[in-house]
């Protein structure tokens, strides 16, 4: 006689949902997985589309972090803003791993694809360009992609007019070296931040007296360790770049791997980067 197949309604499982909310009700997963339609035949585009609709929503749950974390370290409160900066962090290491699934993908089977993405292009992220922007990369005229979208211009063009994170953690630094009135210097918050040697030599001055600076200590090292996740999401998409299409233009017209290849040479927070060499 064969064992009773297992029935979980025996250890208290509810498996009537007429009239509750269920794990999809509540995840609304319904629109989330019915929304990959490839334009093509190619076996290929579903993984090209759910790739860059996952790294969309991770880039969505990085922003709300990185605004909150903000926000509690502008009010002093400094323990949730470095669990958030944490896992901000983290989010971009999953990120990496989603390149390693999309190498899977040779350059023959993009080609079967490719012509139907259109002038479509990451390059157009609005979301990766409001992480951009909220770090301190900031050019004005990545706006342009999106003139079609006003709230996504009103989005980027709002956090364009406020200091970046950066900002707001330097002069923190200030105020908390030299007093509440200090006043690191200017920025322009429509430009990529510039490393500046009086920024540096404070920083030093915390690295140089971590036990007496050691909230600051920690601001700074968070603010490295997302960095250090951030650039290799920018170096693996180089990889994978260049493994797909080699050397061709991408899909949006920009110049593809050499394009982002100057994009590894961007540095976030510079004078963090730069105060190790002085230590």
């Amino acid at each position: 006689m064969s064992p009773s197949p297992y029935d979980p309604r025996r250890e208290g499982a509810k498996m009537d949902f007429k009239d509750a909310m269920s794990y999809g009700d509540y995840l609304h997963l319904d629109p989330v997985v019915t929304a990959q339609h490839p334009l093509s035949d190619a076996h290929d585009e579903m993984l090209f589309i759910i790739q860059h609709q996952t790294s969309e929503l991770w880039m969505k749950l990085a922003i709300h972090e990185l605004t909150s974390a903000r926000e509690k370290m502008n009010a002093g409160e400094m323990a949730p803003a470095f669990k958030m900066l944490a896992r901000v962090a983290r989010i971009f290491e999953q990120l990496n791993g989603a390149w390693d699934v999309l190498r899977t993908m040779t350059p023959s089977e993009y080609t079967e694809f490719r012509d139907a993405l259109g002038p479509s292009s990451g390059f157009q992220s609005w979301q990766y360009r409001m992480i951009e922007f909220i770090l301190g990369n900031r050019n004005a005229n990545m706006i342009k992609p999106h003139a079609h979208h006003p709230d996504i211009v009103a989005a980027l063009e709002a956090e364009l007019s406020r200091p970046s994170f950066y900002d707001d953690a330097v002069a923190l630094l200030y105020k908390t070296l030299d007093g509440p009135n200090a006043q690191p210097p200017a920025t322009d918050l429509n430009a990529p931040h510039q490393a500046k040697d009086e920024i540096k030599a404070k920083w030093q001055i915390v690295y140089e007296n971590v036990s007496k600076h050691w909230m600051l200590y920690e601001l700074a090292e968070k603010l490295v360790d997302l960095e250090d996740y951030f650039r290799r999401w920018r170096f693996n998409h180089v990889t994978t770049v260049e493994r797909v299409i080699g050397f061709k233009r991408g899909t949006g017209g920009t110049a593809g791997v050499s394009y982002l290849k100057r994009m590894l040479d961007v540095e976030l927070f510079p004078e963090l980067w730069h105060v190790r060499g002085d230590l």
